[in-house]
């Protein structure tokens, strides 16, 4: 095997990220706008998203960043609330979201585990909201690490997390692997110093991706087959 330990992105690599979470970003949009087209459209250029076809474009912070990030883009459309009251706001919401998974991921991580790698999750999303997610799909007890932004290692690009996980694990960085669907998740696996696999179920594009990835794969059922060749 090319690694003995598996770090994962959650959204885009574990879940569909348009199909988890373009409806919700718009019913928010459309919720605040009140009617008001103008509004609408100007809250929906802030956060990167396109309406018309309800889905994020590629530069959208909601994408990599941290709830927090949002919330500071948010900000200017709810005049009336703190930063604090949008990341409470926007955490509560995104709980109740059922996540779309890539494909059947039991399997997926059982087979993770049978060949003997130690897997987790690092994810700019909150570890609550994970843990919720991952038992959707009864898999939550299966990892041997998970982190979110608000877990105490930062979050990415910043390779706390991935540090952590190397050090969770005993193991040296270049026997692990950061896999994920952005650049934030290809650069903190970098700069921890772990090999990187980027995969194309989020938004980002193979040639946006590939020179910061040792391979691009479509997702992450491709992930076993690299691992063993």
């Amino acid at each position: 095997m090319r690694a003995q330990a598996i770090l994962l992105d959650k959204d885009g690599t574990l879940f569909d990220f348009q199909k988890t979470w373009a409806g919700w970003i718009g019913n928010i949009i459309r919720e605040q706008a009140g009617g008001d087209k103008s509004f609408a459209e100007r809250f929906a250029d802030a956060l990167g998203f396109d309406l018309g076809r309800n889905l994020f474009l590629p530069h959208s912070v909601v994408i990599a960043g941290t709830a927090r990030q949002s919330a500071g883009i948010m900000a200017p459309f709810f005049p009336d609330h703190t930063i604090d009251d949008i990341v409470e706001k926007f955490d509560q919401g995104a709980a109740n979201v059922v996540p779309v998974p890539v494909l059947d991921l039991l399997p997926f991580v059982d087979r993770l585990l049978a060949s003997g790698q130690k897997i987790g999750i690092a994810t700019n999303g909150s570890e609550t909201e994970t843990y919720r997610q991952l038992e959707l799909f009864e898999i939550s007890q299966k990892f041997h690490f998970v982190a979110g932004y608000d877990s105490g290692f930062g979050a990415k690009p910043d390779p706390g997390m991935c540090t952590a996980f190397c050090q969770a694990m005993a193991l040296p960085p270049d026997e692990t692997v950061m896999v994920g669907d952005s650049l934030h998740d290809l650069h903190a696996g970098r700069a921890a110093g772990m090999q990187t696999v980027a995969v194309l179920s989020g938004v980002a594009s193979a040639p946006d991706l590939a020179p910061h990835a040792d391979v691009v794969l479509p997702d992450i059922g491709h992930l076993h087959d690299w691992l063993a060749s």
